[in-house]
């Protein structure tokens, strides 16, 4: 028995894998729609979600399986005090996998270690948010056949973006990689990525704040919201916000076919005059999402 907590716990041979399910999926569905028939899905979220919660729900209902849910702390037995080792130990009576969701972090992998069914990680704080790394690697496989020889641009919050140091994990095991890192210097990528990942595994990158500037070399554009909340003064703030708002304009010398990722939720920093651009693929990336969970599920309960 399988859980999935953090992205590194596939290998590149699971992942191409995943992606490879994922693509007949999309190709066969008829073929999966009774697979899951008789399996249990219960979703654990302990905090907000509408994508997450919604993506693995449709996941398992669109292979023939069902889903108890809880949504927040407050309809759990987390309200009398209930830990989460034993909430995962008596949901585990009730069903063959979990995905939670917890504001803290590593509190799935507390429910993976105490379930005696598979637990999946559907975001723990700032920690880890793997099945959102899989939406981009299968979006990212979809827009440029392949996930080798690429420059990745990654734009906004990057000190506290946990899914771009996610996706900076799974991508650099990947041959040909480069990133440019676009943010303002109080929201840099942290250095235990940058030295801990980059600089170890020796991948080229290239920091700047010019986000106009940067576009004419990349192939995949990941953009993050750039958070208010994270600056000390109103001022930096309102100096750098528009910076990172991607508008039809600054595009003008980005290349034909550039992949433009978000993981949403947005709230301004892409204008919504590009959804229509055909370079736009954050939606497609929900869809993904929901491919790439459909796939896990069939692995984690061997059912493939």
């Amino acid at each position: 028995m399988r859980s999935l907590i953090n992205i590194l716990d596939l290998s590149v041979q699971e992942l191409d894998e995943l992606i490879a399910i994922a693509n007949d999926i999309i190709a066969n569905p008829g073929k999966y729609s009774e697979i899951c028939r008789g399996k249990k899905l219960a979703t654990l979220f302990f905090e907000p979600s509408t994508r997450t919660r919604l993506s693995f729900e449709a996941a398992m209902y669109e292979l023939g399986g069902n889903v108890l849910t809880v949504a927040g702390a407050d309809s759990s037995s987390a309200a009398k005090g209930e830990s989460i080792a034993d909430t995962a130990k008596t949901v585990s009576c009730y069903a063959d996998i979990i995905a939670m969701r917890h504001p803290k972090e590593g509190a799935p992998l507390v429910a993976a270690m105490n379930a005696s069914i598979p637990v999946i990680n559907a975001g723990d704080g700032g920690h880890n948010h793997p099945t959102q790394t899989l939406a981009d690697l299968l979006t990212i496989h979809r827009e440029k056949g392949r996930l080798s020889d690429l420059t990745i641009g990654l734009c906004g919050d990057l000190k506290f973006g946990r899914t771009v140091h996610s996706l900076i994990e799974a991508m650099a095991r990947y041959e040909g990689i480069r990133f440019v890192l676009i943010s303002p210097d109080e929201l840099k990528l942290p250095g235990y990525v940058r030295q801990g990942v980059l600089e170890k595994e020796g991948i080229p990158y290239a920091e700047t704040g010019d986000l106009e500037g940067a576009l004419p070399e990349l192939d995949i554009l990941y953009m993050t919201r750039v958070q208010r909340e994270r600056f000390f003064n109103e001022e930096d703030y309102l100096r750098l916000k528009d910076s990172y708002i991607l508008t039809p304009e600054k595009l003008a010398g980005a290349r034909a076919d550039l992949a433009i990722m978000h993981p949403l939720p947005r709230v301004n920093e892409i204008s919504v005059a590009i959804d229509q651009d055909p370079r736009a693929c954050y939606f497609k990336q929900v869809l993904n999402g929901k491919y790439m969970r459909m796939a896990l599920i069939l692995r984690l309960l061997e059912v493939l």
